[in-house]
């Protein structure tokens, strides 16, 4: 990993938030590394004739996506508070920012419940980032926080996402369906229980500075 300044702030102390697995490392970004993930966007994040989304934030030019990302990440921000709550961590690669892994919970002191959601750029596809991410976040839920479940979802043509639940331990949770772009598509529901987790878990994740953050989350 390359050295890297880590913003701090008293009365936001989610800034300091990091978690690190062997190649990754997982926080808040900066403004500057913030324009790094709206350009990673911009570049491509899937294939143009597939959407794996259920809102196709990624159907517009490479400008628009851009910004989008950046809007959004000060949007969670801004509407966060310790009932409702989503931390979208961007992900970095020997220095490099290459995605984002989102985790987020409503109530979450009374359900112990988080769901999750991600996205990577297409030039870092294809080589276990995608796990090793969501390992993470799963790390920070069950472990630092004391989740009892972590939910998810994914369309029933997005063989990748679904491999990367298999592997973490995720069971079929029901299906649904929903319109995207104008047409029908099949997805599934996706739970992992904290024994499921327990026994799948993979590598190892340190997390820095949780203790101060824990009351962010609704957590006394």
């Amino acid at each position: 990993m390359g050295i890297i300044t880590v913003m701090t702030a008293r009365h936001w102390p989610l800034f300091a938030l990091t978690l690190r697995t062997e190649r990754l490392e997982l926080r808040l970004p900066t403004l500057a590394e913030l324009d790094e993930l709206a350009q990673v966007a911009a570049e491509g994040v899937h294939d143009p004739e597939q959407m794996p989304f259920q809102v196709p934030w990624t159907d517009a030019l490479p400008q628009q996506r851009a910004r989008s990302v950046m809007q959004y990440h000060w949007l969670k921000l801004a509407e966060w508070t310790p009932a409702a709550w989503s931390l979208q961590l961007a992900v970095f690669e020997a220095g490099r920012v290459v995605g984002v892994q989102e985790v987020g919970a409503r109530d979450f002191a009374v359900t112990r419940e988080v769901k999750t959601g991600s996205w990577l750029g297409r030039a870092h596809q294809g080589r276990g980032i995608g796990t090793e991410m969501r390992a993470a976040v799963l790390e920070l839920a069950f472990a630092g926080l004391g989740a009892q479940v972590a939910r998810t979802s994914v369309f029933s043509d997005n063989e990748r996402s679904m491999a990367v639940s298999r592997r973490l331990g995720y069971r079929g949770d029901g299906g649904f369906r929903i319109g995207v772009q104008g047409r029908m598509v099949n997805g599934h529901r996706l739970v992992l229980e904290r024994s499921d987790w327990e026994h799948h878990r993979r590598g190892r994740t340190c997390i820095d500075a949780l203790d101060a953050c824990k009351e962010r989350f609704g957590l006394r």
